[in-house]
Parts: structure tokens; C-alpha cells; sequence
């Protein structure tokens, strides 16, 4: 039994969130998952409480999930996990590198700055610019800069007319401020998710659509399957991954005709599609990975 005190911040009851803590309980001894709903930051002393733990006399906490659906509210809580690896609780991953992925633009930007081929997009509040941009692409996915699992995202065809276009950015400017416009991609049916430990590659799972949806979203329907990736496209996902510092993560890939293009990074990586599509629990293998880093000073 390791001598540890680690925490997952995540939402409990969830599959993804109970299975690391179970990992962590029957290495340490110790269990406890964190609501960040329910955690108060005393910004006169900087420490951090949930119910009657104090954070800042752990070892550690694990940043499995932020919040149920991202949003600007889910920065505000990175904030305060700051406060905390200020104090120096180690936090896996760093709330900084997470929030830099939580914001939509704020990730693909710094993918875009890494030279990581992307979908064409464009990123404007004017709705003729957005307009122009969809006559251009064809065919274009509007996508929220808060979401996850192709929630809010609308696809806008160039043949549907400027009239019926410009109702469905005005609708949609008027939920989210800010247009994010990205080129319809054609999946083929799939895209991939390739998973990294602490920047090492461990596996790729493919994504598969059913019938009835644009999208390969498990959300939507999708379904995991193995998939063997190609050393050109593992080093593709290794240098999407390294634009950040993560300690566990997914990256996600298209493969269209033009060649591979990444989506995005996950702020958090997905355990289920390891799982499911690779057999490999890795859940457990971040948790062996946190207490090495632990064990080791690191």
C-alpha cells in the first residue's frame, strides 16, 4: 500500500471518475472524489475545502472531469485549482495546460501555431464574414467554443441559400457570441482517437458512426472499434499532444482525402475508448503513472 492521499476531481457517480478512484483506493488506501461544485476557495488563507477535506493536505488530485458540460463557468473552477497547485498540491493535469483546451480556440490555436494540420477555419464575430466562409467551404460545421461530443455544433450547407444561412448564425450569435466555423470533413465513417500517457503513445481506437448522424460521437451513436495506426500517424498525434503538457489525454483524427487532420485535443482523455476499442484499462495506467511521478518527487 502506498502511503498517498489523492484525490479525483470529477463527477461522481460517473463510470470514468469511480473507476479512477477505485484504482487509487486499492493502491492507497484512500478515496475521494471531488465535486468542484461543491468546493469553496478561502481566498484570505488560499486554501481550498470540500466538505470536510482539506485539499491542500493532499498529495495530489487528478483532474478527470471539470464539469458536465464545458463552459465559461468550468474556467473559474481551473482557477481555483490553481490556487491550489500554487500551494503545492500536485495536480495531473496542470489546471493551465487543461484550460487551455477547455476554450475551443484557445486549443486549435495553439495547435495551428504548432504547424498540426487542421480543418480550414475561420473565426469571426461578423455574419456576413461567416457567410463568406461557408459560400467558400461548401459545406461547414459551426461549432460552439464550449462543448464536448458535437453538442451545439450545426451544419451549414452553401446550396441552402444566404437567406436560410444567415437565420441559423443569427440564432446560433445569439447563444454564443462568436462564430467558429470550420470545412465539413468527410470522415468516411470514422475518426480515430489516439491515446497518450504522460506524452507516450499507448493506443488508437477508431470511432464508427451509425446511419443516422453526421458525426461519430458515441453521444450520437458511434461505436468503438480497434484500429492499427500507422508510425506517420502516431508521430501526427505526438506532435498534436506535445502543443500541450498533459498528463493523460486523446488526440482526435480525421483521415480524409487530402491526408490525417486533427480535430482536437482532449482536455482529459477518454478511458471508455481505451477500454472499449483497445482493451486497455487506462485508468490504471494513470494511476500507476501519478504515483510514480509522486513517489518520485517529479
Amino acid at each position: 500500500m502506498i502511503n498517498k492521499r489523492i484525490a479525483v476531481i470529477g463527477i461522481p457517480g460517473k463510470w470514468s471518475t469511480e473507476v479512477l478512484a477505485d484504482h487509487l483506493e486499492a493502491r492507497t488506501g484512500y478515496r475521494c472524489v471531488v465535486d468542484m461544485a461543491e468546493v469553496v476557495l478561502e481566498l484570505d488563507t488560499g486554501r481550498l475545502r470540500y466538505r470536510d477535506t482539506l485539499l491542500n493536505a493532499l498529495d495530489g488530485v487528478i483532474i478527470k472531469k471539470i464539469s458536465e458540460a464545458y463552459s465559461p463557468a468550468a474556467d473559474d473552477r481551473l482557477r481555483m485549482l490553481r490556487s491550489l497547485e500554487a500551494s503545492g498540491v500536485r495536480c495531473f493535469s496542470a489546471p493551465g495546460q487543461v484550460g487551455r483546451l477547455i476554450n475551443r480556440l484557445e486549443g486549435t490555436a495553439a495547435l495551428a501555431s504548432g504547424g498540426v494540420p487542421l480543418p480550414a477555419t475561420r473565426v469571426t464575430e461578423s455574419t456576413d464574414a461567416a457567410l463568406d466562409a461557408i459560400q467558400a467551404f461548401g459545406k461547414a460545421i459551426l461549432k460552439p467554443l464550449y462543448s464536448t461530443k458535437a453538442r451545439g455544433m450545426v451544419v451549414l450547407e452553401a446550396e441552402d441559400g444566404i437567406d436560410v444561412n444567415k437565420q441559423k448564425l443569427k440564432t446560433f450569435k445569439a447563444r454564443h457570441g462568436l462564430y467558429y466555423v470550420q470545412k465539413f470533413v468527410n470522415l468516411g465513417g470514422q475518426d480515430l482517437g489516439m491515446v497518450f500517457l504522460g506524452g507516450e503513445y499507448l493506443c488508437t481506437y477508431a470511432r464508427v458512426a451509425d446511419d443516422t448522424s453526421w458525426n461519430t460521437t458515441i453521444h450520437s451513436g458511434g461505436q468503438y472499434q480497434p484500429y492499427e495506426a500507422s508510425p506517420e500517424l502516431i508521430e501526427l498525434g505526438r506532435k498534436a499532444q506535445s502543443c500541450f503538457d498533459l498528463n493523460f489525454t486523446t488526440v482526435d483524427i480525421a483521415l480524409t482525402e487530402d491526408g490525417p487532420v486533427v480535430f482536437e485535443v482532449s482536455a482529459f482523455g477518454g478511458f471508455s475508448g481505451a477500454s472499449k476499442g483497445c482493451g486497455i484499462d487506462a485508468a490504471e495506467k494513470l494511476c500507476d503513472h501519478v504515483l510514480r511521478q509522486l513517489e518520485a518527487g517529479q
